[in-house]
């Protein structure tokens, strides 16, 4: 696991030195890190569906207890195929968005650097390991939402989602600090198995699980914290389709489905969890409606669709992760699509608002397939993936809560 992050780092670096000459065929070069995190799922991926966990533990501190700690269980190896799958697919699409703008090597080194933060924060074991990736991706970021920095559009967003989502990795460190301090526990696992015999309860512990959910609450863009996603779309589609719809902003709501079942019996959790769902689920839903640029109307409707995921994760019930989960690949899949489709609409039509766009069908006919398809599988139409997870998800969460009400 530790080689794969290695990898994202030297094609990064290799993609900074020679992206000058290669120009937009850099990112076929880039391509190459996800991919690598391809090959590993599916080499990996057999025996770790059978029950058996791959873990990996390299001692970096050990006068203070600090090590490199890895784990990739089922839940985990999905999403490092998501990361890494779209990853491939958002690098071959630059490869070919791009016409000869400048910085292009430096855009791509940062967008490999992305996906390898996202790539260690999805595997990380170890609580401060875990804390790093996940400022990493804020910082990387920061620099792919500001790419165009001569455009004062996205040097205001990328300060902002740099701000919101920084001031909730602080948030979260000091969460960690706590619940280490609180359960002596300083990996995922090991809070997992000290939630199994009762350690994890107390007010020190529940205050660190507010500050964590806090800052998941930003990097999720949970209401009120939702402001910097819609405002990232200032950034380049493939930034849209590979950070705000696949990856970054699910990186809050992966945080919540794997400290849930650890966490979810501290009382701030559920209340938080499903206040903010909730709020951000009606609410995104509701600012979509009234948007005419294709791309705020997908925003608030990831940030809508990111409030849902919040609210079932944070159940902590083991029967909503299947739906949880559906619902998570469900996502990336048509939202990653239909923001590249957005971009090739907007390179041949100039243009990305609904009231000024007609007859496109007919230019661009596999485009207008691949919406089709990615639009119907949002609203939910069967036979598609998106019907499928979200009558999973709103079923299973009905009757927890029907269930929770009924023993309370």
């Amino acid at each position: 696991m530790i080689a794969v992050v290695a990898v994202h780092v030297a094609v990064a670096a290799l993609a900074a030195a020679l992206g000058g000459r290669l120009g937009r065929r850099v990112f076929l070069l880039t391509a190459v890190a996800p991919l690598t995190t391809v090959g590993w799922v599916l080499v990996e991926g057999g025996a770790i569906l059978d029950g058996t966990p791959v873990t990996q533990r390299t001692s970096w501190g050990p006068e203070r207890g600090l090590d490199l700690a890895f784990r990739v269980d089922a839940f985990t190896l999905l999403v490092l195929g998501i990361v890494g799958g779209v990853g491939v697919l958002v690098m071959l699409y630059a490869s070919e968005y791009f016409n000869h703008e400048g910085g292009l090597p430096r855009f791509a080194a940062l967008l490999t650097l992305f996906s390898g933060a996202m790539t260690g924060l999805v595997v990380a074991d170890d609580l401060l390991l875990l804390f790093v990736f996940c400022e990493l991706t804020s910082v990387t970021s920061y620099g792919l939402i500001g790419f165009k920095d001569e455009d004062p559009a996205a040097r205001s967003a990328a300060t902002q989602a740099l701000l919101v989502t920084g001031a909730g990795g602080l948030a979260m460190l000091a969460g960690i600090l706590l619940l280490t301090a609180a359960t002596d526990a300083t990996t995922i696992s090991g809070l997992a198995a000290a939630a199994a015999t009762g350690d994890v309860s107390g007010g020190q512990a529940s205050w660190g699980a507010a500050l964590v959910l806090l800052g998941c609450a930003t990097k999720s863009a949970q209401v009120p914290f939702h402001g910097w996603l819609p405002g990232a779309m200032a950034a380049p589609t493939p930034v849209s389709a590979y950070l705000h719809s696949a990856t970054m902003v699910k990186a809050g709501v992966f945080l919540v489905a794997r400290l849930s079942p650890s966490l979810a019996d501290l009382p701030p959790w559920r209340p938080l969890t499903v206040g903010f769902g909730l709020a951000t689920m009606v609410w995104g839903g509701y600012r979509a409606l009234r948007q005419t640029d294709l791309k705020l109307l997908l925003a608030y409707g990831t940030v809508s669709q990111l409030g849902m995921l919040v609210a079932v994760f944070g159940t902590g019930e083991p029967k909503l992760l299947f739906a949880g989960t559906a619902l998570l690949l469900a996502h990336a899949v048509y939202k990653a699509s239909l923001f590249m489709v957005v971009g090739i609409v907007d390179h041949a039509a100039h243009t990305r608002r609904i009231d000024a766009l007609s007859g496109l069908a007919r230019r661009l006919p596999v485009v207008c397939a691949v919406a089709v398809a990615g639009g119907a599988s949002m609203a939910g139409v069967l036979p598609l993936l998106g019907i499928l997870a979200k009558e999973d998800a709103l079923v299973g969460y009905t009757q927890a809560v029907i269930c929770e009400a009924g023993v309370a």
